[in-house]
């Protein structure tokens, strides 16, 4: 049995629950409880706060976790980040009051800087050079400067919104993260088995994620050009149709990419032209 801690609550344990329902594994998500068991996995589930998690993975408790890098690198707890996810994207910036004016790190000497990252903080300012007094703040950190308790702020921003509503500006991104798969350094054989097994259905996701599959009838004679347009994954899918001198072509593209690839095709001949969302892709 392969325990993983996630968070217990807010978007990264949506993503987190999301993610497991993707991999094929059925977890009862009921927010009053502390621990689940898979209905289709040898899996069970830890539900804590997040900045538990790399401590609770590091000492075993949970062989592996889901979890921000900021809380990985804040812990500094001895663990092996296994794999980056693709979600939970956020950043750790400084931002001082929007009046203030702002000509670089220097602005930061002396003065009193309210977080909740003291130790990535701290990191950062020893690399600048700058000294200056960390007020360390569990709560809203944003209302700091307004209150009294410091001159700026580092803290957690996504969009911005909460910044501008409280009269500040960002002016330094520190800290790029997010949500990544920890594990304890002494898994059992059985444990890593079973990770492996993760990492292999975890890989098939992230391929997966923001393709498209196309299936088109082309004629024969713009073959070569459609096999230029479509680069697939080793190459595009080819099968003869019943009437003479046309082909039915399959082939997978970055959805980004798809409109693009359906004018080109047409341009040459396409028709009939089928997207369709794809599941899974098994490298």
């Amino acid at each position: 049995m392969l325990r993983i801690a996630i968070q217990n609550k807010g978007r990264l344990n949506e993503q987190s629950v999301d993610l497991l329902h993707e991999l094929g594994i059925d977890v009862d998500s009921a927010k009053r409880k502390f621990l689940s068991k898979a209905t289709n996995f040898p899996i069970e589930v830890l539900y804590l706060r997040d900045d538990d998690i790399p401590q609770v993975v590091a000492n075993g408790t949970a062989a592996l976790g889901i979890v921000g890098m900021n809380e990985v690198a804040e812990r500094g707890c001895d663990v092996d980040v296994v794999t980056k996810l693709g979600f939970g994207g956020c950043r750790i910036s400084l931002a001082i009051p929007k009046g203030d004016d702002y000509q670089g790190v220097e602005y930061f000497q002396g003065k009193r800087i309210a977080t909740s990252y003291p130790a990535i903080l701290e990191n950062f300012l020893r690399e600048q050079g700058v000294v200056a007094e960390i007020k360390v703040i569990t709560g809203s950190v944003e209302i700091a400067p307004a209150a009294g308790i410091a001159d700026a702020i580092f803290d957690i921003v996504s969009s911005g919104g909460t910044l501008v509503t409280n009269g500040l500006k960002e002016v330094e991104r520190v800290f790029e993260s997010e949500a990544v798969l920890i594990a304890n350094k002494n898994l059992s054989a059985e444990e890593r088995e079973l990770l492996d097994e993760l990492l292999f259905r975890i890989e098939s996701e992230r391929v997966s994620r923001g393709k498209k599959y196309l299936l088109m009838n082309i004629p024969t004679s713009s073959l070569d050009e459609a096999v230029k347009i479509l680069p697939a994954m080793r190459s595009p899918t080819v099968m003869p149709l019943a009437a003479e001198g046309w082909c039915s072509l399959h082939s997978v593209v970055d959805a980004t990419d798809l409109w693009e690839k359906v004018r080109q095709l047409k341009a040459i001949g396409a028709e009939g032209i089928l997207v369709l969302t794809l599941d899974k892709i098994i490298p």
